[in-house]
């Protein structure tokens, strides 16, 4: 695995609030982590209250979560790089790197089924940031998915990169203009342009300043209602963490918090 880039050498304001949230997300991912291999090793008699009837378990790391996930969703109305309400109870945020195998087959397996079941449903919102760690090649294209955004066509255009591995020279300007007009992207000087401009410079650096202030360290990286998951798990585990995210909010509502 190549060597991430540098950390940002200053946090903007904002950052510095997330890296103080961020400072204990290491030790979350090991409570999720051990809280899942229980779980697993756990044996059910089948008497117990079925799970759609119960209230959203107690997790010590709640807190934290809520503070993550308030944070880190941005909910922007007509955000490109988004898909689902701005209003919907539960947020997926998914850091990833277009040269990154597992962030692809986490798009080919398993957003088309989050999409379906609780996307559609008005239960989920997926919100994605560009998070490259494998160099320039990466950069470039986490640049042209913004620029394809402008136009309307980012979902499109992140599919197309992902249907495959891509690495190197298959991520060349030239080839993500092609991309692009697979895509539906209608304007490929402009969408030129806008990849070389300094807008896409910043937007990237943004979502990477976000990131690198809450300690990602890995390709793909998600928070699902705050609660970190990491890596391209199978379907079952975003299915629990939607789940309990949902539980929450729907307890807050009814304790008027």
């Amino acid at each position: 695995m190549s060597a991430r880039p540098a950390r940002p050498a200053r946090l903007s304001s904002p950052s510095r609030r997330l890296a103080a949230i961020g400072a204990v997300l290491a030790l979350v991912v090991a409570v999720v982590a051990a809280g899942i291999a229980i779980a697993k090793n756990t044996g059910g008699s089948g008497k117990d209250k079925p799970a759609a009837d119960a209230g959203p378990s107690f997790d010590p790391n709640q807190a934290t979560y809520d503070k993550l996930e308030k944070a880190t969703s941005r909910r922007e109305n007509g955000d490109p790089l988004a898909l689902g309400k701005a209003d919907a109870p539960v947020v997926l945020v998914e850091y990833a790197d277009y040269q990154c195998s597992y962030c692809g087959r986490f798009t080919r397996e398993t957003q088309p089924e989050l999409v379906k079941k609780y996307v559609d449903a008005g239960v989920l919102r997926v919100e994605f940031r560009n998070f490259p760690i494998f160099g320039k090649d990466s950069e470039r294209a986490a640049r042209a998915s913004w620029a394809a955004g402008r136009q309307g066509r980012f979902w499109q255009f992140h599919d197309e990169v992902f249907a495959k591995l891509r690495k190197g020279d298959a991520l060349a300007e030239d080839k993500l203009v092609d991309m692009a007009g697979k895509a539906g992207v209608k304007d490929l000087d402009k969408f030129r342009a806008d990849l070389s401009g300094a807008e896409s410079e910043a937007a990237v650096k943004k979502d990477q300043e976000e990131g690198y202030s809450l300690g990602v360290q890995s390709t793909p990286s998600f928070l699902v209602g705050g609660r970190p998951l990491a890596g391209a798990q199978p379907m079952k585990e975003f299915e629990a963490a939607i789940a309990q995210a949902k539980a929450v909010k729907e307890a807050a509502g009814k304790s008027g918090k």
